[in-house]
C-alpha cells in the first residue's frame, strides 16, 4: 500500500484509554534546551502513567522483554486448564521425565436395542454425498435405529424449524426413557419426545439447552408404546450448519460415561507437529483423539478446523491414534495408522490442546475406546520462523507499552506464518504445487489458509521487511511463482488455489505492489528485470481489458462478473477500491520502469494513473456523505477500503481527504476497530465487520494527513481488541459484531494480513522509509502524536538504519544513525512560530533563515536535506 503526503488537518479527539506509558527517571529539560536529545542509555524503569513522560528507554536492549516468538523449536504447554473423567495428575504433562498422566476408561456396555423390524420416518431428510471419509453416505431417517453411531439422519431444512423423527415399533414397547445420540458438528438443543398411546401422542418428556451430545432422557414413569416421535425445535449453530443430526435413538436412557480428557494451554498460538511421549498402555490399543483449538470459545470435542474436514476428508475433526502398549513417542503426521483407520492430519495452528482416551467406531479394531494410557510430556515441533532477540534485524521501542505489544504481537503472527511450502501441510483444496514445494513462503495463518495470497504479502511482507529481511526470499518466492503462472491474457492468479485459477479481480494489481515493495526494500534488480515483462501484460493487456468508456475499472467486463476480490464481495461495476488500488499500482508499476530505465513505461502509467484519478474524482465521489462511495451502483454505501486508499494512493486532495476520514469516523467507528462498510446493504452486518487489512491504509491515511492521533485512537481499539481477547498476542483475519469471531471456529486467530500495525508505527509513528529501491535513500518524518519518545532500527542491504527522537512540549529531538551507501532526508515536527534548528552543536536554521542550504521550514515541518553516512543529531527549539 502506497503512502501520499497532505497537508496536516485537525485531529479527531482519540477515544480514552488506559495505557502504560515507559518513562524514564530524569527529564529533557536541559537537554532539550541545549537542543540535543537524550541518549538512548539513559537509566529509565517501566511505569504506570496517565501521560507521556518524556524520557527516553533504559537502553536499546529493553524491547527484547516483547519478543514473543519461542526459544527453539521445542515449545512445551505453559498450563492444563481443564481435565474430564478418570485422569491422574494432569499437571504432570507440564514436566516432562518426572511423574507421569494416567487416563483410564472401563470398556463400554453395549448399548441397547430396538427390537427387530423398528422403522423410522422424518420430516426431511438431506440428499446423499460424500461425507467426512469421502465416502458415499446416506442421511435417511432409519440411521438413527441401525445400531451404528457412524451414520446418523440428517435433516434437510437448514435452520428452519420443527423438524421431527418418528419412530415405531412392531409390538408394545415398555420404555422408562430413550437416549438421543448425535455429533459435534452440531447437537439438538431443543427438543420434545411424545408416545404413541391410545390413538393419540402425549408429550412425556421436553428438553431445552442441551449441548451434550448423548443426551439421556427419563420418563417420569414407564409407558407402554408402539410409538416415538422427536420433534425438534433447535439445534447448534456450527461450521457445519443448523441441521439435526441424530446418530442413534436407544430405547432407554443412557447416562454417559464422563470420557477422560486432558486441556493444555501453550500460552499463546503455536504452529507445528505436536507431540506425545506416551509411556506406556494397556494391551487393548486403546484410541486417543485429539481437538485443536485457537481459542477457549470454539474447543469442544472436535478440532475448530482441519484441513481433513475442508477437503470432505477422514479426520471426523479430531487428530487419531492408537497407543501400544509399551509406550512410544508419538509426532502428529498426516496419513492412517493402519488400514485406512486411525487418521492423523498433521500440522496445526492453535493454542489449546485436548486430549481425549477415545476413538472413532470405524477404527475399531485398530483404536478402541477405553483401556488405559500413560503420557510423560506433550511439546510441539515448531515449524514457523523462530524469532528470538538474536534473529531480529529491525526492532521498535516506543513510550507507550501497548503500541510496544502490538508491534511485537505482529511481528510474531507473521513468524508463525512465515514457514517451508509442505505438501501434507498446504490448503487441500488443489493448493499444492511442485513450483512451491520446500520452499520458504509467506503463508495467510497459522491454521488457514496455508497458502500464499499476493494480497496478503502488501501488509505481511512490509512486516517481514522491517523485522527478518534475511527472510526475503520467502516473499520473491511467492511473488515469482505467481508470475511464472500467469495467464495468456496478463491476469496474474491471487494463489496457488484451485491450481492457479482462482479467479480475483484485485489481486493482480497487489502483485505488482508488492513487487515494487520487494525491490524497494531489498534492492533486487534482477526479480525486477526478470518479470517486467510480466509487469507490462498486467498493466497494459488485462486491465485494460476491464476499462470502460469513463477510463474506470468496471468489474463484469471482459467476463469478470463472477470474479471475487479480498473478501470475495457481490460487488461489480465501477468500485472505488478496484480504482483506487489501480491508481496504487499504475504507480508503483512506473516506478519499477523508470528505475529500469524504461522511462516511456513509467510516463505512460503516469499520465493514465492521474487520469484514473480524475474520472474517481468525476464519479465516484458523493458530495452529501463527503467520502467515496463504494459502488456507482446499487445502494449508497461508503467503504474504508476505497476511501482509504483514494488517500493513500493520492487520488484524493486534501479537503476530500480530511471529508472522508471526518465520514469514517463518523460512521464506522467500534470498540473493536473501524468498520469496513458503513452500512449493511452488501450484507448483513457489514458495518460490523473489522478488517485489520483494509484497518491499514486508514491508519496510515490518519497518520500522514496530520491525524497522528486519531491514527493511534484506531490503533488502540483495534489492536487492543486482539491483544485483550483470547488467544491473545495474534492478529485476527477478521473481528465480527461485538468482536466477535467474525466467521466462527474457521476464523483464523493469526493472519499476516492483519499486522499492519508494525509497519505503521515503524514507517508513519517512528517515521522512516526507503525512498528508493534498496534504501539507496529514504525518508524519516515522523507522525508523532501525543507519544512522548520512539525508536527503531531498520534494516537495509546497506546496514541498519537507526533512528531516534524525544518529542516534548518545546522542542523535538532526532538522533539518527545511517548506514555506508545510503543519504536521505528527515523532517522534524515544527515546534511554535519561530524555532531554532541545530545539528549537533551547530545551529542550522537560526529562526528566521537557514544557515546551511539543505535546510528548509514549511508548514510541514523542518526539512533537513543531504544526510550522508554517520550519525546525525538534529533538534528543535522553539
Amino acid at each position: 500500500m502506497s503512502s501520499r503526503r497532505s497537508i496536516p488537518q485537525p485531529e479527531p479527539q482519540p477515544t480514552p484509554a488506559r495505557r502504560t506509558v515507559i518513562a524514564a527517571g530524569a527529564g529533557v529539560a536541559a537537554l532539550s534546551a541545549a537542543g540535543l536529545p537524550l541518549s538512548a542509555a539513559s537509566p529509565a524503569a517501566a511505569a504506570p502513567s496517565g501521560g507521556g513522560a518524556h524520557s527516553a528507554p533504559r537502553s536499546r536492549t529493553s524491547w527484547h522483554r516483547y519478543v514473543q516468538g519461542p526459544s527453539s523449536r521445542t515449545v512445551r504447554p505453559v498450563a492444563v486448564t481443564a481435565s474430564t473423567g478418570d485422569v491422574r495428575s494432569p499437571e504432570a504433562l507440564l514436566r516432562p521425565g518426572g511423574s507421569t498422566t494416567v487416563l483410564r476408561r472401563p470398556e463400554p456396555v453395549p448399548a441397547p436395542r430396538w427390537p427387530q423390524g423398528t422403522t423410522a420416518q422424518a420430516s426431511s431428510t438431506h440428499a446423499g454425498n460424500n461425507g467426512n471419509d469421502g465416502k458415499p453416505r446416506t442421511y435417511d431417517a432409519g440411521n438413527a435405529v441401525d445400531g451404528d453411531p457412524d451414520t446418523f439422519w440428517n435433516d434437510d431444512t437448514l435452520g428452519v424449524f420443527p423438524d421431527t423423527l418418528t419412530i415405531t415399533v412392531p409390538a408394545a414397547e415398555q420404555l422408562s426413557g430413550i437416549t438421543v445420540v448425535s455429533n459435534s458438528d452440531g447437537v439438538p438443543t431443543d427438543f420434545a419426545v411424545e408416545v404413541w398411546q391410545n390413538d393419540a401422542w402425549h408429550t412425556v418428556a421436553t428438553v431445552s439447552d442441551n449441548d451434550a451430545i448423548q443426551r439421556a432422557v427419563p420418563f417420569a414413569q414407564p409407558v407402554s408404546t408402539t410409538g416415538i416421535r422427536i420433534t425438534l425445535t433447535g439445534v447448534q449453530d456450527t461450521p457445519r450448519g443448523a441441521f439435526t443430526r441424530i446418530n442413534e435413538v436407544w430405547p432407554a436412557p443412557v447416562a454417559p460415561v464422563v470420557v477422560p480428557s486432558v486441556t493444555v494451554d501453550f500460552g499463546k498460538v503455536v504452529v507445528g507437529y505436536p507431540r506425545i511421549r506416551f509411556a506406556s498402555a494397556s494391551d487393548n490399543s486403546p484410541g486417543v483423539r485429539l481437538a485443536f483449538s485457537e481459542t477457549k470459545e470454539c474447543l469442544s470435542d472436535r478440532s475448530d478446523f482441519t484441513r481433513s474436514d475442508q477437503a470432505g476428508g477422514t479426520g471426523q475433526g479430531t487428530d487419531q491414534f492408537a497407543v501400544p502398549a509399551g509406550g512410544i513417542t508419538w509426532q502428529d503426521h498426516k496419513g492412517f495408522l493402519q488400514d485406512g483407520k486411525v487418521y492423523a492430519d498433521g500440522l496445526h495452528g492453535f493454542r489449546y490442546l485436548k486430549i481425549t482416551l477415545d476413538a472413532l467406531a470405524s477404527d475399531a479394531p485398530v483404536a478402541q475406546p477405553w483401556g488405559r494410557v500413560e503420557i510423560d510430556s506433550v511439546d510441539l515441533d515448531f515449524t514457523g520462523y523462530v524469532g528470538t532477540p538474536g534473529t531480529y534485524r529491525g526492532w521498535f521501542l516506543c513510550s507507550d507499552d501497548d503500541l510496544n505489544r502490538y508491534w511485537y504481537g505482529a511481528s510474531y503472527t507473521n513468524e508463525l506464518v512465515t514457514d517451508t511450502f509442505r505438501q501434507d501441510d498446504v490448503d487441500p483444496r488443489d493448493a499444492w504445487s511442485a513450483s512451491l514445494e520446500g520452499r520458504l513462503v509467506l503463508h495467510d495463518g497459522a491454521k488457514r489458509d496455508r497458502d500464499p495470497y499476493v494480497g496478503d504479502l502488501a501488509v505481511s511482507a512490509r512486516t517481514l521487511y522491517l523485522t527478518h529481511d534475511d527472510t526475503a526470499a520467502a516473499v520473491r518466492n511467492v511473488l515469482a511463482d505467481l508470475a511464472d503462472h500467469q495467464r495468456a491474457d496478463g491476469w496474474i492468479p491471487p494463489a496457488s488455489i484451485a491450481n492457479y485459477t482462482l479467479p480475483l479481480f484485485d489481486y493482480p494489481l497487489w502483485w505488482v505492489t508488492c513487487s515494487w515493495d520487494y525491490v524497494l526494500y531489498t534492492g533486487d534488480r534482477s526479480y525486477a528485470a526478470r518479470y517486467y515483462p510480466h509487469l507490462l501484460k498486467v498493466l497494459d493487456t488485462w486491465y485494460p481489458s476491464v476499462t470502460d468508456d469513463a477510463g474506470l475499472l468496471s468489474k463484469g467486463l471482459n467476463g469478470t462478473g463472477g470474479y471475487g476480490d479480498y473478501a470475495f464481495l457481490g460487488r461489480t461495476g465501477r468500485i472505488t477500491y478496484y480504482n483506487a488500488l489501480y491508481v496504487q499500482g499504475l504507480n508503483d508499476g512506473a516506478a519499477i520502469a523508470r528505475w529500469l530505465g524504461h522511462k516511456a513505461d513509467a510516463e505512460r502509467w503516469e499520465a493514465r494513473a492521474r487520469e484514473t484519478a480524475r474520472a474517481i474524482n468525476t464519479h465516484l465521489w458523493d458530495g452529501s456523505a463527503g467520502a467515496y462511495l463504494d459502488s456507482a451502483t446499487g445502494p449508497v454505501r461508503h467503504a474504508q477500503d476505497g476511501n482509504a486508499l483514494a488517500i493513500t494512493a493520492g487520488v484524493a486532495g486534501a479537503d476530500r481527504a480530511a471529508s472522508a476520514l471526518d465520514h469514517l469516523a463518523a460512521t464506522t467507528q467500534r470498540p473493536y476497530g473501524n468498520a469496513f462498510m458503513d452500512n449493511d446493504t452488501l450484507f448483513a452486518d457489514a458495518s460490523q465487520r473489522v478488517y485489520a487489512f483494509t484497518s491499514y491504509p486508514e491508519i496510515v491515511a490518519r497518520f500522514e494527513t496530520g491525524g497522528a492521533d486519531s491514527a493511534l485512537d484506531q490503533i488502540r481499539r483495534t489492536y487492543g481488541w486482539m491483544d485483550t481477547h483470547d488467544p491473545g498476542i495474534t492478529h485476527w483475519e477478521g473481528i465480527g459484531p461485538d468482536g466477535s469471531l467474525y466467521e466462527g471456529a474457521y476464523t483464523s486467530m493469526a493472519h499476516g494480513w492483519s499486522t499492519g500495525v508494525l509497519p505503521a508505527l515503524t514507517h508513519q509513528l517512528l517515521g522512516a522509509r526507503p525512498t528508493s529501491p534498496g534504501y539507496g535513500t529514504w525518508e524519516v518524518r515522523p507522525h508523532v502524536g501525543s507519544v512522548a519518545w520512539a525508536q527503531g532500527q531498520l534494516p537495509t542491504p546497506h546496514g541498519p538504519l537507526r533512528v531516534e527522537w524525544v518529542n516534548a512540549a518545546r522542542s523535538f529531538a532526532l538522533t539518527l544513525h545511517v548506514p555506508d551507501g545510503t543519504s536521505g532526508v528527515a523532517v522534524l515536527p515544527v515546534r511554535g512560530s519561530r524555532v531554532v534548528v541545530r545539528d549537533g552543536e551547530r545551529v542550522i536554521w537560526d529562526g528566521r533563515r537557514p544557515t546551511s542550504r539543505d535546510v528548509s521550514v514549511d508548514a510541514e515541518g523542518v526539512t533537513v536535506r543531504g544526510l550522508g553516512p554517520g550519525i546525525h543529531r538534529l533538534s528543535v527549539t522553539s
